[in-house]
């Protein structure tokens, strides 16, 4: 009877275990349900919003090419006025103008690079001038006092500033010459920015002619001061020579040397 009765309570839990397995089961496939019902809601929803936003933009459509058609049209009326400026600059007058200008800008760095090469040649002369000078008085003022050594070396150095003194003077001649061009050019660049319309470059050219030819002529007048200078020393050195020549002896005159007797 015991086994009978273990054999029952046994099947009773079998039968226990296997229904709560059952509604368990029941759940889960309600659980799983529900879920699925959630999702496609939510698909759903999705599609709605997204055909929505379509119907929208595909309604928007229209204003959008009519707003870019305005923008496209009054971006093309915009772009027309700059272009028929740029047309109106290329006619033949501005052309010429705009040329001549260049001319006169170019002759003008001529002329400015031409000046101060001769301003400095004429400055560099005239050093070179007052320096002969200077070395010729000190020579004057020491005639009879020296050895023949002594003004052997003095007459060296004498000679030798004589000829830096002709290499300047070739030195300004040979930039004379180019600015003497330089000058030329920007009076001809002057007339024809003048003759084109371009009176501000016309006016600029003539103020730098001005500038330049009073700098020049400047320095002229200090060089032609030197070389006069430089004449008055001579006339001087030679009347000083004649009056010792006539102080000494006519055995005395081998002694001096040749260099006292020439004349520059």
């Amino acid at each position: 009877m015991q086994a009978f009765s273990n054999c029952g309570l046994c099947a009773s839990g079998s039968l226990l275990k296997g229904r709560t397995d059952f509604l368990v089961a029941r759940r889960n496939m309600a659980v799983l349900r529900l879920s699925a019902a959630c999702v496609q809601l939510l698909k759903d929803k999705a599609n709605v919003f997204c055909r929505s936003r379509v119907h929208q933009r595909l309604l928007r459509l229209p204003e959008v090419g009519r707003s870019n058609t305005v923008a496209f049209s009054l971006g093309t009326s915009l772009c027309a006025v700059p272009f028929t400026q740029q047309v109106e600059n290329l006619s033949h007058e501005s052309l010429i103008r705009r040329a001549s200008c260049l001319v006169t800008d170019s002759a003008n760095t001529y002329l400015s690079q031409t000046t101060l090469a001769l301003v400095d040649a004429l400055t560099q002369y005239a050093k070179a001038l007052h320096t002969l000078i200077a070395l010729q008085k000190r020579y004057i003022t020491s005639i009879g006092k020296l050895t023949p050594a002594e003004e052997d070396n003095i007459w060296q150095v004498i000679i030798g500033q004589r000829v830096e003194v002709s290499d300047r003077l070739e030195e300004c001649k040979r930039f004379e010459s180019n600015w003497m061009n330089a000058i030329n050019i920007c009076e001809l660049s002057a007339e024809a920015a003048y003759n084109s319309g371009a009176e501000h470059a016309c006016t600029a050219t003539k103020t730098n002619l001005q500038v330049a030819q009073c700098k020049v002529e400047e320095l002229r007048k200090i060089s032609k001061e030197a070389e006069k200078k430089l004449a008055e020393t001579k006339a001087e050195e030679i009347q000083r020579m004649a009056e010792y020549a006539s102080s000494i002896d006519i055995n005395d005159l081998e002694d001096i040397p040749e260099a006292y007797l020439r004349e520059d």
